[in-house]
């Protein structure tokens, strides 16, 4: 089940590591940790009360990924019980960082930065975060490592 602490606001999202998220040597493969972190995001955002369907439909927006900064230390294997941690670490006019992060157990396996644009979803121009989703999504936290 999904998890924010509500005094340090990071987001957990528990991951299992299935074959098809591995090469034949049950290493996961380097492009399927993106896909970890996207419905990692996407929780996170859900956590928050925004349905990003209902937000497009309803209001002409979308956030997409932007740019990504990603950095593996350590593989994850086939059935890892992998936890994804994600937390707001900026904000800006039309955009924000989310920083994420991949455990096992206590082994930390991956650090990302991913910027997220907002967006006029018809136009794909960018556009102000509205005031709802700025309260939404809260005010930027800085994170210790090994806090969660």
């Amino acid at each position: 089940m999904p998890t924010c602490s509500a005094v340090e606001l990071v987001f957990s999202f528990p991951i299992r590591v299935y074959w098809e998220d591995t090469d034949a040597g049950g290493v996961v493969y380097h492009a399927q940790y993106l896909c970890f972190l996207e419905r990692a995001r996407t929780e996170w955002m859900r956590s928050r009360g925004v349905n990003q369907l209902e937000v497009r439909d309803r209001e002409d927006l979308a956030m997409v990924a932007k740019s990504m900064q990603v950095e593996f230390d350590r593989p994850a294997r086939l059935d890892d019980l992998l936890e994804a941690r994600t937390w707001l670490s900026e904000r800006g006019r039309a955009s924000f960082v989310l920083a994420q992060e991949l455990w096992r157990g206590d082994e930390c396996l991956l650090r990302a930065s991913v910027k997220v644009a907002c967006l006029h979803a018809g136009a794909f121009r960018p556009r102000a975060l509205p005031p709802w989703l700025v309260e939404a999504i809260g005010a930027p936290m800085e994170k210790v490592d090994g806090d969660a």
